[in-house]
């Protein structure tokens, strides 16, 4: 409703009953003179104005030449008879009629229906505008419909590059889903995901994606098109949760997805995910870094040993089947391999209900490097300081134990922590740049490095801080 004619009189109808019913000439000539009321004395009329007169029709400006100034005050009606119906008032720009003017023919009333289409594209805004000034030119050439149909439309639309549809499109096709069976009678297993490795058909997912299948089971990869191939355990390190898994009949042509660089991600940066989320495959959801470095022990409910990693946090959102996929950027490289969420319950895992918007990934990285030795040796590799630290004590840092497993010592004899002066009962605060909380922290933060890297370690002893340098060493496979 245009709010332009807000507290301006409405000209009664003609037709009102206040006034005898006259039936007005309907084909009268613009500029002729009007029909009038029978009990009206003949009046000389005034130039009829345009049809678009009508109060809340928008109506152009008249040059000031061309207008004649409208008088400031209109004589009352004279006493006796019938009484006139109010005059009209013209609109902005148009010639003042008479002080008593005869009775006008009604004219099409499209001035309001004008009026009220441009309101109303001007609250659509855009491209409304321009669809209301459409109609107002021409609304009196018999259109009345306001449908508007592109005939300009692609015939095939494109997605922008960087877009979430572009990128999806295009990694969708190196995105597998995982089956994998146990080889007992029961032939337990689960729904993972993984990725394309490379042109060999080697994909990489987690360990616990395929752990149920590596002794005796059986492992097939469906292709986002619908194929699917059987596969074999390359090899699998449980403490990274990474394993690599080769197709036994890899077809030609395939794509690896490009790695990008985990350590340049930055809190805030975009990220896609993509698996299959309680078996629903190629599903893909969005979301950003929501942390870096976020010290993660996850398990994969089957009791055995829990897997450690300095994770990416992201809100996309992630559920049990999204394990082993991909984490991408806004370029559609891989930033991280989905591995764990957090539960309500307070635990770390894919066994829980769904996402809560906490979702972590291996940094590709660390991921990339084990799949590397994977391929090459079939066994993992970890670096290691050559101490046993608490694993249950939390906030103060990651305490040296006082003894090691078995009644070893804690510290081992010429080993790394002990080259670099460390003893039982020392509190590691800090490795590298990161500072420590607990015993699953530190085991993240040196499993992102690699043996033989000197890291600087700060420590305290009897109340006093120190610091010390150590050489990792490493250690081959879980056991």
């Amino acid at each position: 409703m245009s709010t332009e004619n807000e507290g301006t009189p409405v000209p009664a109808d003609p037709a009102a009953p206040s006034a005898p019913p006259v039936p007005p000439t309907m084909d009268e000539p613009t500029g002729g003179t009007p029909s009038q009321a029978a009990s009206e004395p003949v009046r000389p009329a005034p130039q009829t104005p345009p049809s678009g007169d009508d109060p809340t029709a928008v109506q152009a400006p008249v040059p000031a030449a061309a207008a004649a100034p409208a008088p400031p005050h209109q004589p009352p009606a004279p006493a006796g008879g019938w009484p006139p119906p109010p005059p009209a008032v013209p609109a902005w720009g148009a010639p003042h009629p008479s002080a008593y003017p005869a009775p006008q023919a009604p004219r099409k009333r499209t001035g309001g229906l004008v009026a009220a289409v441009l309101v109303a594209s001007l609250v659509a805004g855009g491209i409304g505008g321009g669809i209301g000034y459409w109609a107002a030119e021409r609304g009196d050439n018999g259109f009345s419909s306001t449908t508007v149909s592109s005939g300009q439309a692609p015939a095939s639309f494109k997605r922008e590059p960087g877009t979430v549809a572009a990128v999806a499109a295009k990694a969708l096709p190196s995105v597998v889903t995982i089956q994998a069976k146990s080889g007992g009678q029961e032939g337990e297993g689960g729904t993972g995901t993984g990725f394309v490795y490379d042109q060999e058909g080697h994909i990489v997912t987690n360990n616990h994606v395929v752990a149920s299948a590596a002794d005796g089971g059986t492992l097939s990869v469906t292709f986002s098109d619908g194929k699917t191939y059987d596969a074999e355990v390359v090899g699998r390190a449980e403490g990274y949760d990474v394993a690599v898994i080769k197709l036994k009949d890899a077809p030609k042509g395939l794509t690896p997805l490009p790695l990008g660089d985990s350590d340049k991600v930055a809190v805030g940066d975009s990220t896609i995910a993509i698996g299959a989320p309680f078996g629903l495959s190629n599903t893909v959801t969005t979301g950003i870094v929501s942390a870096k470095n976020r010290p993660v022990a996850s398990g994969d409910g089957s009791g055995g040993s829990n897997s450690y990693m300095s994770a990416l946090q992201t809100d996309a959102s992630i559920n049990p089947g999204n394990s082993g996929g991909p984490l991408l950027d806004a370029s559609g490289a891989v930033i991280g391999i989905n591995s764990a969420i957090q539960s309500t319950s307070g635990g770390f895992g894919q066994s829980q209900a769904g996402s809560i918007g906490l979702g972590f990934a291996i940094p590709v990285n660390q991921a990339k490097n084990v799949a590397q030795q994977l391929i090459k040796t079939g066994k993992p590799v970890y670096p290691v300081i050559g101490a046993t630290v608490n694993m249950n004590e939390k906030g103060q840092g990651a305490t040296i134990a006082g003894q090691g497993s078995g009644g070893t010592p804690s510290v081992t004899p010429d080993g790394p922590a002990a080259k670099a002066g460390l003893k039982a009962g020392d509190v590691i605060t800090g490795f590298g740049d990161h500072p420590i909380d607990s015993g699953p922290t530190l085991i993240s933060e040196i499993w992102t490095h690699k043996p033989g890297d000197s890291v600087k370690i700060t420590y305290e002893r009897d109340g006093k801080t120190a610091t010390a340098t150590v050489v990792l060493g490493e250690r081959t496979g879980d056991s």
